[in-house]
C-alpha cells in the first residue's frame, strides 16, 4: 500500500472507522463495532522496536560508563571532539542529551553555534570553529559543525560554489591537523527517512514544545531532499579519511539511535577506570551563637506549589516525537485492550435492553453510538454502559478516566492520548 497512515485513517473514517491514540505517531484504528484493528508503519527498517524499559535500562548502563570515560579524559589529559551530524530532525539533540545528561558541564561542553555575523563572514571559515576546541581533559560535543558548509549552506546558496570547493578541499587537512596535535575526532551522521523527517515536522509543528525547533530552513528542505542528499554523498566523498571516519546512525528509532551511537564511541575510544579519591565529610562544628535573619525582612518567593493539588494537575506532557517510537510496538496490545473494554460496554449496554447501533456526528467526528455508548472521536462517554468493566484497570497509555468515573460509570475517557 502506498498510502501513509494519516491518508488511509481519512478514507476509512467515513466508512465509521475512528482513531485511537490522535496524538501519537503510531495511531491504531478502531472498528465500527469496537474491535482494534492492527496498523503498522510504512516500510519501517526494523524488526522490533526498542521498548522504555530496556531502552532505560542500557542507557543507565551506558551512562555511567560516560562518567568513566570523563574521568579518564581528565586523568589521561585528552582531548575529545564528538561531531554530531545529519538531516533536520534525524535526533541529535535528543542524542548530545542523553550524552551529556550525568557529565559535569565544566568537561563536557555543547557547541552549537548560531548564524555567522558579519565579522566572522570575513574570516577564514575554520576560523570561529577553533575557539571552541576542547583542552587537555575536555569532551567537546559539536551539535552540527563545520559541515554545514558542506551542507545547508551549499544546497540553499547562503555560500558561493568556490567557498563550497574550497571548504571541500580544506576539510580534510584542517581535520588532519587536529588528529595530529592529538585531538580524538569522532564524526557520526545520523540518518533518516523523509517519512519520519516529515513526520517529525508536522508534530513539531503541532507542539509548542517543539516548535523552536522548526525553521523556514528546516521546512525548504523538505522540497530539496535529493540535493541534500547529493550534497551529503559529494562531502562524504571528499571529508571520509583515515583519520577522520564518517559513522553513519540509523535513527528512524531514535531511542536505538541513542544507545547504538553512545554503545560505538565508548567501544570505539580506548578509557579506564579511574578510582576516585575517598571523601570524608569533616565534623560539624558546634554553634557560635548566629541567629537567621527574621524571614519577614525578607523578599522571598510565594509557595505557589502549596496551592497546587491532584485533582488540579494537568496532563503529563507527552514527547510526541521521542514517545511515539514505542508506540508501534505496544498499540497491538493497547489495542486489544480497548476493543476488550469497549465490546464489555456493548455486551452490558445490550444486557441493559439498549440496542441497535447508530451513527452520530459529534464535533465533526464520525461516531457509533450503541445506547449511550460512544465509541471514538475526542471522548467516550460511558453513562448507562452497566457494571464497570475489569478491563477498565488495564489503562492503554495515554488514556486518563476520572476517579469519579470509575467509582460510578459515568465519567469520561479519552479516546486518544495526549
Amino acid at each position: 500500500m502506498n498510502q501513509n497512515l494519516r491518508e488511509f485513517i481519512d478514507m476509512v473514517r467515513n466508512e465509521g472507522y475512528t482513531v485511537g491514540d490522535v496524538h501519537g505517531e503510531d495511531q491504531y484504528l478502531i472498528d465500527p463495532l469496537g474491535d482494534a484493528v492492527e496498523t503498522w508503519r510504512d516500510k519501517y527498517p526494523y524488526d522490533t522496536l526498542l521498548g522504555r524499559d530496556r531502552y532505560e535500562a542500557e542507557k543507565r548502563q551506558l551512562q555511567i560508563e560516560l562518567l568513566k570515560f570523563q574521568y579518564s579524559a581528565q586523568d589521561n589529559g585528552t582531548k575529545h571532539i564528538i561531531l554530531f551530524e545529519g538531516r533536520d530532525a534525524a535526533g541529535k539533540g535528543g542524542a548530545i542529551k542523553r550524552f551529556t545528561e550525568h557529565l559535569n558541564p565544566r568537561i563536557a561542553r555543547v557547541v552549537a553555534l548560531p548564524v555567522p555575523t558579519e565579522r566572522e563572514r570575513t574570516q577564514w571559515y575554520f576560523q570561529r570553529y577553533i575557539a571552541h576546541l576542547p583542552a587537555a581533559g575536555e569532551i567537546c560535543l559539536f551539535d552540527r559543525s563545520w559541515y554545514n558548509r558542506g551542507g545547508v549552506e551549499h544546497v540553499m546558496g547562503y555560500c558561493t560554489p568556490e567557498e563550497h570547493r574550497r571548504f571541500l578541499q580544506q576539510c580534510p587537512v584542517f581535520e588532519r591537523m587536529l588528529v595530529d596535535d592529538g585531538i580524538l575526532l569522532r564524526k557520526y551522521w545520523f540518518s533518516v527517512s523523509d517519512k519520519e523527517q516529515y513526520k517529525r515536522f508536522k508534530s513539531r509543528l503541532t507542539d509548542p514544545m517543539r516548535r523552536w525547533k522548526l525553521s523556514p530552513t528546516d521546512l525548504e528542505s523538505v522540497t530539496r531532499w535529493e540535493d541534500y542528499s547529493r550534497a551529503k554523498d559529494d562531502m562524504f566523498v571528499h571529508t571520509d579519511i583515515e583519520s577522520a571516519r564518517w559513522h553513519v546512525v540509523e535513527s528512524e528509532d531514535k531511542r536505538k539511535a541513542r544507545i547504538n551511537v553512545i554503545h560505538h564511541m565508548l567501544n570505539a575510544i580506548p578509557y579506564h577506570h579511574v578510582e576516585r579519591p575517598p571523601m570524608k565529610f569533616p565534623k560539624k562544628p558546634s554553634s557560635t551563637g548566629y541567629r537567621r535573619t527574621d524571614r519577614t525582612l525578607q523578599s522571598e518567593v510565594p509557595d505557589y506549589a502549596a496551592t497546587l493539588s491532584a485533582g488540579k494537575a494537568p496532563d503529563r506532557y507527552v514527547d510526541v516525537e521521542d514517545e511515539g517510537v514505542v508506540l508501534a510496538q505496544a498499540s497491538h496490545e493497547s489495542a486489544l485492550v480497548l476493543g476488550h473494554r469497549q465490546a464489555h460496554r456493548r455486551d452490558a449496554a445490550h444486557a441493559a435492553g439498549v440496542g441497535g447501533v447508530r451513527r452520530a456526528r459529534v464535533d465533526g467526528e464520525v461516531r457509533h453510538e450503541e445506547g449511550q455508548v460512544l465509541v471514538g472521536g475526542e471522548e467516550d462517554s460511558v453513562a448507562g454502559c452497566g457494571p464497570p468493566c475489569p478491563c477498565d484497570e488495564d489503562r492503554v497509555p495515554g488514556r486518563r478516566r476520572s476517579e469519579r468515573g470509575r467509582r460510578s460509570g459515568t465519567g469520561r475517557r479519552r479516546a486518544g492520548g495526549r
